[in-house]
Parts: structure tokens; C-alpha cells; sequence
């Protein structure tokens, strides 16, 4: 029988999620000697190479490829063996791991966090923030227990809560105030600054304005919804805000902020978690408590 341990599991797991000995190292919090060893002791006793050395880039073989992919469905279940322990408590306790999108963690969290924390002073709340692809990647893996986003997300595997809508805002510079607010088919032909790319609220944007993700176009990508704000004060085109985002971001930038006509364009924010989880019931209660929590931030 091959001797093998969920700790090397965890490796291999780390090593092909950052394909970097040093940084899988890290997020196993150990030496990078000592995951090369662990992954090698392993090697050994499946009688085959895992990983492929020696060249520029760290690649798994074929084998490895099949072999991690297996792993992660063990390590998967490994985890729910220990929620599913939670899930039979009395009261919902231990730890949540909860994701949020980056239009999203500033703006509501602290209401969020402080909302699940006094409705289960037993749960130890850790957050993850990260664009949504991760954020599913983790989901799939057990690495989260739920996450707040945009949705749809359409995975056939995870349960999908709408938690409310909220409008989308047209940022412009101060000089523009007061000037009617242009179509879609105008927006289109103005110089439209946007999250890079990856992020949902940047193809929601995209939507709004009629564009296709992959057309050619003249603007500037910016990595948080701060910075576009700013480069909208500094005459650099115009953007557009989630409503829970306008009162932060704008306080400081000389912007002026519209809302467009009716239908207004609008996001839809949810809570989404594994329907296999067996917390699915308390993360059903969760999402009420994120919800009221969401509501009391955006009137604030």
C-alpha cells in the first residue's frame, strides 16, 4: 500500500495552484526545503515524478495533473468532514471563510461582518477578497465556505441567493454637471475608463454602454474603482459606480454623479455557496443576516 499523507496532498495541491515551489511554500506555511522534500517523498512512493524540473516554468505531468485533480476531490471531502461536524453543532460556531468581490468588500463589510459576528458571537469570521473567477476556483476547492457577488454566476453546482439590486452610476467630470446624460449609443463614443479586465463590473460596464468585450478601444484600466474616480476628476474620460460605492469614492474627486433614465441599468448582489455544503442551512439564515446587514450600509 502506498503511504501517503493529506499534508503532502495539501502540497501537491499548493505546488500546482502556484506552480512556484517558493510560493506554495508560503501559503503552506513551512520552508521551501521541506515542501521539495515532502513532494519528492511522494514521488517515491508512487513510483513516478509528479512535477517536471528543470525548465523555466514548473509544470506538472500528465500524471500529476491527474493526480491533483483527484487530490482536491479528497481534500474537498476532507474539509466538509469537519463542517459537517459544525453543521451538527447547536449553534452555528468555528470558522467562516467568506469571499467578496473588491466593488463590493470596501462599501459593505463592515456592516456585513458586524452583523454575522452579533447574530453568531461563536463565529470566527475570515475574509477573502478576489475577483470572481478566484473566488469560484475556491469555492470548487473548499478553500471558501461562501461568497458575496455579482450575479449571475450560473454554475449548476453552487446555490445562488439574491441579496438586492443596485443601480449603476454615470461618473463625470465637475465641468460636465448639469449636461444631459448620454445614451448608450453616446457612451459608447466617449472616452470610458474601466477595471481592468477580470473584474464582473468591468463587462457590466462593457453592457451598459453597448460594447463588445473584445473591440478595440481608447481608455485607461484601473485596478480599483478609487483610482477611476480620480482619473475621472483629472479630465480622463468618465466611468460608472455602483451605487454603494458613490458616497466613498466621490467625496474627495471633482466629479459630478448622475443616475441614467429609466430602465436604470443595475447589478444584481448575491450570496452563492456549494449545494453539496452541509452548512447549507445556515448559510440560508447567513444570507438573511448579509442582507439586512447590506441594507442598514446603503442607507447609512
Amino acid at each position: 500500500m502506498i503511504n501517503m499523507t493529506l499534508k503532502q496532498l495539501r502540497y501537491v495541491d499548493a505546488l500546482a495552484r502556484h506552480r512556484h515551489f517558493g510560493h506554495a511554500a508560503d501559503a503552506c506555511a513551512i520552508s521551501q526545503p521541506a515542501l521539495s522534500m515532502q513532494i519528492k517523498e511522494l514521488e517515491a512512493a508512487l513510483g513516478t515524478p509528479l512535477v517536471e524540473r528543470g525548465g523555466r516554468k514548473l509544470r506538472l505531468t500528465a500524471f500529476g495533473e491527474e493526480f491533483t485533480r483527484r487530490a482536491r476531490q479528497i481534500l474537498r471531502e476532507v474539509d466538509e468532514l469537519a463542517t459537517l461536524a459544525r453543521a451538527a453543532e447547536e449553534q452555528f460556531a468555528g470558522r467562516l471563510r467568506l469571499g467578496v468581490i473588491p466593488t463590493i468588500a470596501p462599501y459593505l463589510l463592515p456592516r456585513v461582518v458586524a452583523g454575522i459576528t452579533g447574530a453568531y458571537p461563536q463565529l470566527d469570521v475570515h475574509v477573502r477578497e478576489t475577483l470572481t473567477p478566484r473566488l469560484i476556483e475556491e469555492l470548487d476547492a473548499g478553500r471558501i465556505d461562501a461568497a458575496i457577488v455579482a450575479l449571475p454566476v450560473s454554475e449548476p453546482w453552487l446555490q445562488e441567493v439574491a441579496l438586492f439590486d443596485e443601480r449603476m452610476m454615470l461618473v463625470r467630470p465637475q465641468t460636465d454637471e448639469g449636461k444631459p446624460v448620454p445614451d448608450a449609443a453616446d457612451l459608447g463614443q466617449l472616452r470610458l475608463l474601466l477595471l481592468e479586465e477580470g473584474h464582473c463590473f468591468r463587462d457590466q460596464a462593457l453592457e451598459v454602454c453597448r460594447l463588445r468585450p473584445d473591440r478595440p478601444r481608447e481608455g485607461l484600466d484601473g485596478t480599483t474603482l478609487s483610482t477611476l474616480v480620480q482619473m475621472v476628476g483629472a479630465g480622463l474620460g468618465v466611468t460608472l459606480l455602483p451605487e454603494m460605492a458613490v458616497s466613498i469614492e466621490t467625496r474627495s474627486a471633482p466629479v459630478t454623479v448622475t443616475r441614467f433614465p429609466v430602465p436604470e441599468p443595475r447589478r444584481t448582489v448575491g450570496m452563492v455557496w456549494r449545494k453539496s455544503s452541509p452548512l447549507s442551512d445556515q448559510l440560508r439564515s447567513l444570507s438573511e443576516i448579509v442582507r439586512s446587514a447590506s441594507a442598514d450600509a446603503r442607507e447609512a
